[in-house]
């Protein structure tokens, strides 16, 4: 069986200003590096292997953390998108016509203009997750968090999820080669003083 705990970049500029990230190359702003520079993995989790998305701000989160070049792969990126990227959603939301849509009522196969549909995301990740030999740590995007966690949940995309994706917190799965599932509360990062 195999552990996999998901933590979510820091923070960029677009984060900060409320804009569509998907698989446009942000880095970490000033703010948002120093912060993770002061925190650390906590055991066992600083023993397992650092798997990144090549993205410039999952990189060097798992840099800040660790200290360490992460192993990335493409599957890790953000969700794509499409036209939407650099939007406000607040925006797109307010515009019937747009056909933006809150995650509760997506589906699996709700696709932004010229993106991916969380269908397609997940077609992306399986090969990656199915190729993990050990426990893992995996510093990506809320929609790669949100995938894995929605088929670790059974989460359909309908409704309220039962879960919330938080900053500075380890999302701990449990794959056994043919299902996901959650495993505990999501664990905080410690800081550089407590990891010793």
């Amino acid at each position: 069986m195999i552990r996999l705990a998901l933590l979510r970049h820091g923070v960029t500029p677009w984060n900060r200003a409320h804009r569509i990230q998907g698989r446009s190359d942000i880095p970490l702003d000033a703010e948002g590096a120093e912060a993770l520079a002061g925190l650390r993995l906590p055991e066992p989790w600083n023993r397992a292997e650092l798997w990144s998305s090549p993205l410039l701000r999952a990189c060097q989160s798992a840099e800040l953390l660790t200290g360490q070049t992460p192993r990335t792969d493409e599957a890790l990126i953000e969700m794509n998108w499409g036209a939407w990227e650099g939007l406000h959603g607040a925006d797109l939301l307010a515009d019937p016509e747009s056909g933006f849509r809150d995650i509760e009522n997506w589906g699996w196969d709700y696709r932004p203009p010229g993106g991916e549909s969380p269908r397609d995301l997940w077609i992306r990740l399986e090969p990656w997750l199915v190729g993990l030999t050990g426990d893992a740590v995996a510093v990506c995007h809320i929609g790669v968090m949100r995938i894995l966690l929605a088929r670790a949940h059974d989460w359909e995309f309908d409704g309220p999820a039962p879960f919330r994706v938080k900053r500075n917190r380890l999302f701990v799965l449990t794959f056994d080669g043919n299902r996901l599932r959650p495993e505990g509360d999501p664990v905080r990062l410690v800081t550089r003083e407590d990891a010793g």
